[in-house]
């Protein structure tokens, strides 16, 4: 049965040899080279794999034609399988390339007849020292051609053979010229020292030396007539072209350059332009978009095209430019733009030199006007161009704030460098991990779309700078973890899933063991685990391609202080992780303060600001009814008005929950119906009863390791049922903190005693007596 499994799995494989065969005749390479690399892997008939091995190498080979790991690949295959032709033919080849300087050794030193005696000694013992090292490995060297044409003589590809055959007739003749040359140089020093010197010796020692030289040429000349892949320089637009993605980006820069070209044949013909179309940008996009790569690659088209002297990009950004005294903004600016000319001035991050509520300290508007100023002057205008990159969002606000700079920008010189999709994006892990020697097996690719998922959260996603980091993590992680005892060159060439999971902290406890060792809420705990099931069977229906049903997730979260409601959420935003339904799964808690400013226009930004920070996971609002106040020019209603427009656009990438009193918990959804329309779930939250708030008291001692007596325990619930006492969980705990602070006030005042650690481990009525006194 084996046998019958391992003869289907190598029939599988030649056919599919036979596709990729057909790839790399067509393609030059083979595209899909993991899966190649894991068929090698798995392969054991030395002949197939012999075969595989070509192909993974001529493939790399087709990608860059100076790789290194091909020709150790091929030289493999040719051990496994001596009669795979076209791998040796690629050996025989390199063996032949390698030869090439094989003759540099014979280089001598200049000889003159008018040079004294000392110094014509000294170059006798140099052409004979030269001689005599070429001489000592030349026949060694001819051995090897010899063989070479040997082998090439019964293969298809006659060339190699001639080629080899030349280079050993070559080599016999410099032989030959150099052992005549070394018989002259030996004479010549003789003739030196001796009485009788004739110039005879000299005449025939450049005689022979000008033999070599041209045998030198002529082996030279070999190799010269073989192509050579000479790295052509790439030009800028083709370069953007080939870059993964950003197909809106190419066609804008693509019919940006046709423009430029145009209007430069139309000068070169004589017509005059007068009005000349900015070279400046605003480039907008999340980070790792490409924002730098492409004004560096925009710099590199004005040059080409004549439009800049130069293609230098000089880049800056806010901490260059802006000065801490009157005065050094200016010179900070100037100075950055005098660099620039001719070239262009890349400004990251620009909208943070426009600052909300800029005080007479920070001098980012002067860097603005002085900058305006400098791009329109007689001395530095129109002598470079300038970029101006950040956020979207950031940006458009930047530029309607500032008239003057919007008006050196057209709105046809605005670029936007969208994120890229996952695919876009495995494809650029592909080349990260290419350019390292390396490659993803399926399953990667799988886990890394998986981390892309878990990391693409909010607009501070890294696109192609985040999947960079997580390939790079891979290699790192696999460098550490590597075990091998045997060297395999293919296990230190595959990422695999292992290699991209990241090690999580293991809780000790699971969001329903959390929920479940709450004391009390036992409607309320009924409730969560209906609505996670419920959330939990969506998921499941939304990956088998089932229908689901909306999931409502913000949720109103009614009852007193200190009933638990911000300990629930905590366990809601994890259950909801569990599920899948949140990327993080943390929770912000927040309040009035954290959402209201004191001036027009800031608490809109501060709210975003806020919410920016819970997405991902859940955003607790306690006290929620506080944004709705009575107090003429007060801005809680712009709080609410930005986060219900918040919560449309995040869609399922936050979840908040509102908490307070129920009465004015109602009277602030009805303020706005957005609001209201939103929030569909309701947890109420009872205050606790005696017994459940003397069991809060209790298990809250126990995680001090302290107990309470019966008398203790007796004397609280006769307090609790006869008096009223507000606070609830919060009342339980600050009890138990001022009952142990009264024991330990209770048993300093005795003198030390063998018993004592006995007895702070109980909390006695005297201790509940004085706790209440002092609640």
């Amino acid at each position: 049965m084996i046998l019958i499994q391992q003869g289907n799995q190598r029939l599988r494989n030649t056919e599919q040899i036979k596709k990729w065969e057909k790839e790399l005749n067509e393609t030059g390479i083979i595209l899909n080279e993991s899966k190649l690399i894991t068929a090698i892997r798995q392969e054991s008939n030395p002949i197939i794999l012999s075969k595989l091995l070509t192909l993974a190498a001529f493939s790399r080979l087709g990608r860059n034609k100076e790789d290194s790991l091909a020709a150790v690949w091929l030289e493999k295959a040719v051990k496994l399988y001596p009669e795979n032709q076209k791998a040796k033919e690629f050996r025989i080849l390199a063996d032949w390339r390698k030869m090439e300087n094989l003759l540099s050794p014979l280089t001598f030193p200049p000889i003159r007849e008018t040079d004294n005696r000392t110094a014509k000694k000294k170059t006798a013992e140099q052409f004979i020292e030269v001689c005599q090292t070429f001489l000592a490995h030349a026949e060694l060297q001819l051995r090897d051609l010899h063989a070479n044409i040997e082998i090439t003589s019964s293969m298809v590809n006659n060339d190699l053979f001639k080629r080899f055959q030349k280079l050993a007739d070559l080599l016999s003749l410099a032989i030959e010229e150099t052992t005549s040359l070394l018989k002259a140089a030996e004479e010549y020093d003789q003739s030196i020292t001796g009485v009788f010197h004739t110039s005879t010796y000299y005449d025939d020692l450049k005689l022979y030396m000008a033999n070599v030289e041209e045998i030198k040429q002529t082996w030279l000349q070999q190799f010269l007539d073989v192509e050579k892949a000479v790295p052509a320089a790439e030009n800028p637009l083709d370069q953007l072209n080939n870059m993964i993605g950003m197909e809106l980006v190419k066609k804008r820069v693509n019919d940006f350059y046709q423009f430029l070209k145009y209007q430069k044949q139309r000068k070169e013909l004589g017509f005059q332009i007068k009005d000349e179309l900015s070279l400046n940008m605003i480039l907008t996009g999340n980070p790792g978009t490409g924002k730098t790569t492409l004004a560096r690659l925009m710099a590199k088209i004005y040059h080409e095209l004549g439009v800049l002297p130069r293609e230098e990009v000089i880049e800056t950004d806010r901490s260059q430019l802006v000065g801490s005294f009157v005065g050094q903004t200016e010179e900070n600016v100037r100075s950055i733009v005098e660099r620039s000319i001719g070239g262009v001035l890349f400004i990251d991050e620009a909208y943070s030199l426009k600052r909300e509520g800029q005080t007479g300290n920070d001098y980012g508007q002067t860097a603005i006007d002085t900058l305006v100023s400098l791009m329109t002057g007689n001395e530095f205008g129109g002598k470079f161009a300038v970029f101006l990159a950040g956020y979207p969002e950031e940006m458009r606000s930047f530029l309607d704030a500032n008239p003057g700079l919007r008006s050196r920008f057209p709105q046809s010189n605005l670029i936007h460098l969208p994120n890229y999709s996952n695919e876009e994006l495995i494809q650029i892990a592909e080349l990260v991990a290419a350019g390292n020697d390396y490659f993803l097996t399926d399953d990667a690719k799988i886990e890394i779309n998986h981390r892309l998922e878990q990391e693409r959260v909010d607009d501070t996603f890294g696109n192609a700078r985040t999947v960079r980091n997580i390939v790079l993590d891979a290699i790192f992680k696999k460098g550490a973890d590597n075990q091998a005892t045997e060297v395999d060159i293919l296990n230190y060439m595959l990422l695999n899933k292992e290699d991209f999971q990241i090690e999580t902290e293991n809780s000790t406890e699971s969001p329903q063991e959390k929920l479940n060792r709450l004391i009390g809420l036992e409607s309320l705990k009924e409730e969560m685990r209906t609505l996670v099931s419920f959330v939990k069977i969506q998921q499941f229906r939304r990956k088998k391609g089932l229908p689901t049903v909306p999931i409502q997730l913000h949720s109103v979260f009614t009852g007193n202080p200190g009933t638990g409601k911000t300990t629930v959420a905590k366990i809601y935003a994890e259950f909801l992780k569990e599920c899948g339904m949140l990327k993080r799964g943390h929770l912000i808690v927040a309040s009035r303060a954290d959402f209201v400013a004191g001036y027009v226009g800031q608490t809109a930004a501060k709210t975003r600001k806020k919410i920016k920070e819970a997405l991902g996971g859940v955003l607790f609002i306690d006290e929620a009814y506080s944004l709705l106040s009575q107090t003429a020019g007060d801005f809680g209603k712009e709080v609410i008005d930005t986060l219900v427009d918040e919560m449309t656009k995040q869609n399922e990438n936050l979840v908040v929950v509102l908490a307070g009193y129920p009465n004015e918990m109602d009277q602030l959804l009805e303020s706005n119906p957005g609001l209201r329309s939103r929030f569909k779930k309701f947890f109420l939250f009872p205050d606790y009863s005696t017994p459940e708030l003397l069991d809060i008291m209790l298990t809250y001692a126990e995680s001090f390791q302290y107990q309470l007596t019966e008398m203790a325990k007796n004397l609280l619930i006769q307090t609790m049922e006869a008096e009223v006492f507000k606070g609830n969980g919060r009342f339980a705990t600050n009890m138990i903190d001022e009952m142990i602070q009264a024991q330990a006030l209770r048993l300093m005042d005795v003198e030390e005693e063998e018993s004592l650690f006995e007895k702070s481990l109980f909390l006695e009525v005297e201790d509940v007596k004085r706790a209440l006194t002092k609640m």
